[in-house]
């Protein structure tokens, strides 16, 4: 008997070598559609945030900044996500991704640009602060529409994917922002930071738009699926929710993020703990991102343009280990270990940063070591909320757990150029964060022994799925 793609695919088929085709046909195709548009997207995210990292390099000396007053700035990105991160969430559940993502892609893209005129410290603060406001919403909501799309044991793999634009945006957009940086400066009066912020600002207004046009919301609104292909989707994500522990599925809200569902996830335990295992991994990030350029030039480098080169070799070693992980993650159904131990041997590495600071050799391979087990963690970590969160919390829980990672982003950044003031604050601040992000991953383990993770992680394909 032949077998159709438009023929109603069920879980109970699932077995059957030809459906299993047909699964994994639909799933490349819902992949190559929206995976590639957000990859790209999320690069010039990413871009906007880390770019300052090699612009500090210059602007601190034009403008006379310290990097007390740099490090607050960094941060301060972090403090407006902070505080409009669930709100920007909720409304992105109500009203939709691509209006949702319209805004924000435009709104960031040209407060970016407008970095470019900041003269004094004030200015710079606010700027960033109004950036981060304007991104707010953007990562979680992302995480929240793949879990439209793919089922949990899935997921980690796509989350793989879809992280590999952060080291992408490292590899190509450090040596890009040097060469800028170099090859612009004095053009039309403007200096080469200047010019960093206005090219790789205006890309993602243009590209908001563009995200309007090609996205769908959901499945049910996809056109180029055919309706066997939805009803296949929504069953699995049905499937989903009915394996999950009955008591992460509370009941009364509306299929809905609400107040009530707020409510819920700020009284789960594992919320918080996940914020912060993520805060640790987001202090790491930001570490890698805002500092990394300012070790390497510390370890003898000078040229701008060969920091930017040196500054992607980490991201290209953590890209590479990354997708190992991620594959085998979702073979073996485990995510807690590998997340855990991520985060671990990043920790290590940033614990002996300090002591070979003026080794570029050796900070370099350091500098690769905390990258990979920070891309690992991320790709492993953002597979576990989906997993035992209901669809009516997830919004509000997902969006929960990106704030507490980004107030920790913007703490660590924060702290991190105020202790370096001191001679060697800046290589104690670096052994105290190891210690920190050693400590989430502890919290990762006890706060999810893997019987809580094994319903969500490892759904079985012979299920039958809910009726809708």
């Amino acid at each position: 008997m032949s077998l159709s793609i438009d023929t109603p695919i069920t879980a109970s088929a699932a077995h059957d070598a030809a459906r299993e085709a047909q699964e994994r046909a639909v799933y490349r195709k819902i992949a190559w559609r929206i995976l590639p548009l957000l990859v790209f997207c999320y690069i010039l995210n990413y871009l906007d945030r880390i770019n300052i990292g090699i612009a500090q390099l210059q602007f601190k000396t034009d403008l006379g900044f310290s990097d007390a007053a740099y490090g607050l700035g960094a941060g301060l990105l972090f403090v407006g996500y902070v505080l409009f991160e669930i709100p920007s969430n909720l409304m992105l559940d109500r009203v939709g991704v691509r209006k949702t993502f319209l805004r924000i892609m435009v709104a960031w893209g040209l407060l970016s640009t407008m970095t470019m005129f900041v003269r004094t410290p004030t200015q710079f603060y606010l700027v960033r602060f109004l950036i981060g406001v304007a991104e707010a919403g953007f990562t979680p909501g992302i995480f929240l529409y793949l879990s439209y799309w793919f089922p949990a044991r899935r997921r980690a793999r796509i989350t793989s994917i879809f992280y590999l634009s952060i080291p992408i945006a490292a590899i190509v957009g450090a040596p890009l922002s040097g060469w800028i940086m170099h090859a612009f400066a004095g053009d039309l009066g403007l200096r080469g930071w200047q010019w960093l912020f206005l090219l790789e600002g205006a890309p993602s207004a243009i590209f908001g738009v563009v995200v309007f046009f090609v996205l769908s919301d959901r499945p049910q609104h996809a056109r180029w699926l055919t309706p066997g292909e939805k009803a296949f989707v929504l069953a699995q994500i049905d499937l989903d929710d009915a394996n999950k522990p009955r008591h992460s599925r509370p009941h009364g809200l509306a299929g809905r993020a609400t107040r009530g569902a707020l409510r819920t996830v700020l009284a789960d335990p594992r919320v918080l703990c996940a914020g912060f295992t993520f805060a640790c991994s987001f202090s790491l990030g930001n570490t890698l991102a805002f500092w990394a350029p300012s070790v390497i030039r510390d370890s003898g480098v000078a040229h701008v343009g060969n920091v930017g080169l040196l500054a992607a070799m980490p991201a290209l070693f953590g890209v590479i280990v990354m997708i190992v992980a991620g594959r085998h993650s979702d073979r073996t159904l485990e995510r807690r270990w590998h997340a855990a131990l991520a985060l671990i041997s990043a920790a290590a590495a940033l614990a002996l940063l300090p002591f070979f600071r003026h080794d570029t050799a050796t900070a370099l391979a350091l500098l690769a070591v905390a990258s990979a087990g920070h891309y690992t963690c991320l790709a492993v970590f953002w597979s576990i909320p989906p997993t035992y969160l209901p669809r009516e919390t997830a919004a509000a829980g997902i969006a929960l757990v990106n704030v507490i990672g980004s107030l920790g982003g913007a703490l660590s950044t924060a702290a991190l150029g105020w202790m370096s003031k001191g001679a060697e604050g800046f290589g104690i601040g670096l052994v105290l964060l190891g210690a920190v992000i050693a400590c989430g991953a502890v919290t990762l383990l006890v706060a999810f022994p893997a019987r809580t993770l094994r319903a969500g992680a490892a759904l079985p394909l012979s299920s039958s799925p809910r009726e809708r």
